[in-house]
């Protein structure tokens, strides 16, 4: 008896910027500053940032590593219900705008009986959200820990474990009983490369120069959506 008899195969997506066509990160961070969540200084501390990505003098890890610290800077302490309440704003106003193919392919998957798994270096509790609506079975992203008085703490639980892909993957394949055999993997940077390498099927979706670069020296399917054509590369 093979070992993947009886086993759900997997197709694993990254979310941001492959399923959905911004960041849910820095629509969270924003929606938190619009309702008080977070002072005004947090968007004041990285919008020089923001215009130097947006006038491509600047790059845009940059400009997301600002917002970061300063989301890290100003979790502590806010209650779990006031963050779940703004994730709630952004999934209902946003969570239909998604890239056609990505979208097309997860219910095309999702038809054919694979277990749809989806993995985010977003907050767990918005990728949660955005994933159920989306169609995925299963969705990982940074578990930011509460306190006795369901407030953050400011710690991040598995913090290692979720930043490498392929070891997300590895856990949901053991704790799912599912088999990599006919396996789809989709990403679009280069942290998603760990994550595709395990798969049968990687695709790089509108992918970064890094990417980009490593899966055309390992012959992935390159595949991008722009404006209302998707084309192989």
């Amino acid at each position: 008896m093979s070992d993947s008899e009886g086993k759900k195969k997997v197709a694993v997506f990254d979310i941001d910027g492959t399923v959905y066509r911004w960041s849910l990160f820095l629509e969270l961070v924003e929606e938190l500053v619009e309702h008080g969540i977070f002072p005004k200084e947090a968007r004041e501390a990285y919008e020089a940032e923001h215009t130097d990505w947006l006038n491509r003098q600047g790059d845009y890890q940059t400009y997301l590593g600002k917002v970061i610290e300063m989301f890290g800077k100003y979790l502590k302490g806010v209650p779990f219900a006031d963050a779940e309440r703004a994730s709630r704003v952004v999934i209902a106003e946003k969570k239909d705008r998604v890239y056609r193919y990505t979208r097309d392919l997860i219910q095309k998957l999702k038809g054919e009986g694979y277990f749809m798994l989806a993995i985010s270096h977003s907050p767990s509790f918005i990728a949660r959200d955005f994933g159920e609506t989306a169609g995925f079975d299963k969705v990982y992203g940074f578990f930011y820990e509460t306190g006795p008085n369901d407030a953050f703490t400011g710690g991040v639980v598995d913090e290692d474990v979720i930043r490498n892909k392929a070891s997300v993957l590895q856990r949901a394949i053991r704790k799912e009983g599912l088999t990599l055999e006919g396996s789809v993997g989709v990403g679009d940077t280069e942290t998603d490369i760990p994550m595709l390498e395990m798969v049968e099927t990687p695709i790089a979706f509108n992918p970064n120069r890094a990417l980009y670069e490593h899966a055309k020296k390992r012959g992935w399917k390159i595949v991008v959506e722009r404006k209302d054509v998707v084309y192989d590369v």
